[in-house]
């Protein structure tokens, strides 16, 4: 008959951890650092102790081996999948699953396969974080943003489409409200990447925008007449092309930017200039036509989540493209 001489010595150290984690005013915390240097080495041997061929990786006094230092770049690109996905309404995603697009409504199908290519777009600018210098990470990283935000409202303003028919006319100017303005921002922060750049840039890029908006919102509401509003709104427009063409904004870009931020620069403003005339026309075809209102809302919202696949997304390829460009160049 075989006998029992009690745990042995492991067996007693790992039952002491286990006190000392479950109940250290009981005492048995004092055990603790007569044996182990710190919480991290009592969680190895106690699950060694239960587990014997569990891998001790590395102690508290040694540095992580290579094999846990290669997973931090995994780690970052599935960290920001993860914040994507959280950022990706759940309830918006629940009723897709739902037979309530209709096959023909071309117009809830451009706000489904558009809302897709922005969280495309989103994952991948985050994503290339990484890979690029460090003077574009901040230009890359707010494509992404503009990308992400635009993606959550296209959620929502395809339920609404889908559900009433109606323009998701708030919703759409949240959106812009929020994305336009950043994407101003992107000349300023490659511009400061570079060479200094005067505040009186900035701020001329973002008041042209809020006016370019406001005039929109005004006549797209109802709250002011459609021509006059359209007017407003060219005019905002106006001071944009201007600033980025005419203006400081331009001449600090011939003067002093290196040859992948002029690049990046005249593109861009290539899309604000041309890119951004599919907006006006979406209006002018929505409200200033005086067709039928079924077909004008139709229009309306083709050619304006047109215009937000082209800008939103093209804006962000610009600056990878560049930034890529530039960082790899031997």
């Amino acid at each position: 008959m075989s006998s029992f001489n009690g745990p042995s010595d492991d067996a007693r150290k790992a039952a002491n951890v286990n006190v000392a984690i479950a109940q250290p005013e009981q005492g048995g915390g004092e055990f603790l650092p007569e044996i182990f240097k710190n919480q991290h080495d009592a969680d190895i041997a106690r699950r060694r102790w239960l587990c014997p061929d569990f891998p001790l990786l590395y102690s508290s006094e040694s540095s992580p081996p290579p094999m846990i230092t290669s997973l931090k770049s995994s780690v970052v690109k599935s960290g920001a999948l993860f914040a994507l996905s959280l950022f990706t309404p759940t309830h918006a995603m629940a009723a897709a699953s739902e037979p309530n697009l209709r096959a023909d409504d071309l117009v809830g199908v451009t706000f489904w396969v558009i809302s897709m290519a922005l969280v495309a777009a989103t994952a991948f600018f985050f994503l290339e974080i990484q890979r690029v210098a460090p003077k574009w990470k901040t230009s890359l990283t707010v494509s992404g943003l503009v990308t992400l935000v635009a993606a959550t409202h296209y959620f929502y303003m395809r339920e609404v489409w889908v559900a009433t028919g109606a323009t998701p006319t708030v919703f759409r100017y949240i959106d812009w409200l929020i994305t336009v303005p950043l994407l101003m921002v992107e000349f300023y922060i490659i511009l400061s990447a570079v060479t200094k750049v005067p505040g009186g840039v900035f701020w001329r890029l973002i008041i042209g925008t809020l006016v370019m908006l406001v005039g929109g919102y005004l006549g797209e509401a109802g709250l002011m007449g459609a021509w006059p509003a359209f007017i407003i709104g060219m005019a905002g427009w106006a001071c944009i092309i201007y600033e980025i063409y005419f203006g400081e904004a331009s001449k600090i870009n011939a003067e002093s930017a290196t040859p992948a931020v002029q690049s990046a620069f005249k593109l861009m403003r290539n899309i604000v200039l041309i890119g951004w005339a599919i907006y006006p026309l979406g209006y002018f075809l929505g409200y200033l036509t005086g067709g039928p209102a079924a077909n004008s809302a139709n229009v309306l919202n083709v050619v304006y989540n047109l215009a937000d696949f082209v800008n939103k997304i093209g804006f962000g390829v610009i600056i990878w493209q560049c930034a890529v460009s530039e960082t790899e160049k031997p």
